[in-house]
């Protein structure tokens, strides 16, 4: 593991002052003097490992008592803030897992958005995107894990898609 500069171990300790292990550009425009030097600070932190983008946007702190780097967070609040919250449903095996209607641990978590599709792991956990309507998007309930909302697919809908799978 490399070690850090000054000013990105400043970065770092403010976020985690704060809190905020889930972060955009404006939280931290303010400890750089022009938006150049903050985008090779955030450059040069994921490739040290501390910080993983989730979007245009959007970063993930790796907290520092992580000594080696290695942090896994909650696929459900990672996919959450991905997506900003809005538009999307966490469903599949991943769904099923949720309800308690598998005993199966799912390797990926499958996506449903009308925004993106594709592959992206970030933290060891691959996320899976499928493209859906904005009609589909009704099938999700909000549910909360460690006081943070998430949508997935409902219950019933889980037990519609399983036995389709069956």
């Amino acid at each position: 593991m490399k070690g850090l500069s000054k000013k990105e171990v400043q970065a770092v300790a403010n976020l985690e002052f704060d809190g905020k292990y889930y972060f955009s550009r404006e939280d931290i425009a303010h400890l750089f003097k022009d938006k150049r030097q903050m985008i090779n600070t955030l450059y040069t932190l994921h490739k040290k490992g501390r910080v993983h983008r989730l979007n245009k946007n959007k970063y993930f702190l790796v907290p520092i008592k992580a000594r080696t780097g290695k942090w896994v967070d909650n696929p459900l609040i990672i996919a959450d803030e991905m997506l900003n919250g809005k538009e999307y449903y966490v469903g599949g095996w991943y769904a099923a897992n949720y309800w308690h209607l598998t005993d199966q641990i799912p390797f990926q978590a499958d996506i449903y958005t009308t925004k993106r599709q594709g592959r992206v792991t970030i933290m060891n956990t691959r996320f899976v995107f499928h493209r859906t309507t904005k009609k589909n998007l009704h099938k999700a309930v909000l549910q909360k894990i460690e006081e943070h909302p998430f949508r997935i697919l409902d219950k019933e809908q889980t037990k519609k898609w399983l036995k389709s799978k069956r």
